[in-house]
């Protein structure tokens, strides 16, 4: 997912991802992340192998071309590698010619340039690859979420939420935008906290994202 996003902010987005049948490719987070940017979402037969043939003959040429010169390299880290494969892949794979193009690929991308439909919100972009779970929110205002508590703000308690998350933070969303930040819970602190009634109730908070989507 890390590897697609940053695809999307390079070259920008496709019209359709054409993949094999691997699990990250089949889940629901990937699915979603396509629809939401407009990408047809295409699988290859099952026991296909002609069908990949065009990334099997790209890694060909990443074990034929790269492989020897990173050998001669004193690579210490996974961020060196990446790092130097970068290099290659922009400085040597992409400004060769190639056989069936009959150009370099750097030349067939920009030949298309007015085709390419760039990213214009990196942050939205993040947002869509984030995993996606439904909680319903306990009377003192927490959720559970990967063995951890998290506290949301007080609108939400009893209410189901749609809780978008990567290893570091956790979004609350509603009406597909998100509206808060749900916090990991210090119990004392959160024993002791008053619940005062939110300033907006939660039908409130859908009918002013409903509002604003209808001023766009």
């Amino acid at each position: 997912m890390q590897v697609f996003e940053e695809a999307l902010l390079s070259r920008g987005v496709p019209t359709m991802v054409y993949a094999d049948n691997g699990r990250i490719f089949r889940s629901d987070q990937f699915h979603l992340a396509c629809a939401s940017l407009g990408i047809s979402l295409i699988h290859t037969k099952a026991f296909d192998a002609p069908a990949k043939g065009k990334i099997e003959r790209f890694f060909g040429n990443v074990t034929q071309r790269f492989m020897p010169l990173f050998k001669q390299e004193e690579i210490h880290s996974l961020e060196e590698l990446n790092k130097f494969f970068r290099q290659w892949l922009e400085k040597e794979y992409h400004r060769k010619d190639h056989s069936a193009l009959g150009m370099t690929p750097l030349d067939k991308y920009l030949s298309q340039m007015s085709q390419v439909r760039m990213v214009e919100d990196p942050q939205r972009l993040r947002m869509l690859f984030l995993k996606r779970e439904t909680r319903k929110v306990r009377h003192d205002g927490t959720i559970s979420l990967k063995n951890n508590l998290y506290e949301v703000p007080p609108q939400f308690i009893g209410r189901q939420v749609e809780l978008r998350f990567d290893s570091v933070n956790v979004y609350v969303f509603a009406g597909d935008k998100p509206v808060a930040k749900a916090k990991p819970v210090l119990l004392a602190d959160n024993a002791r906290a008053k619940r005062e009634k939110p300033a907006l109730s939660f039908a409130q908070l859908q009918e002013r994202l409903k509002g604003e989507e209808a001023d766009v």
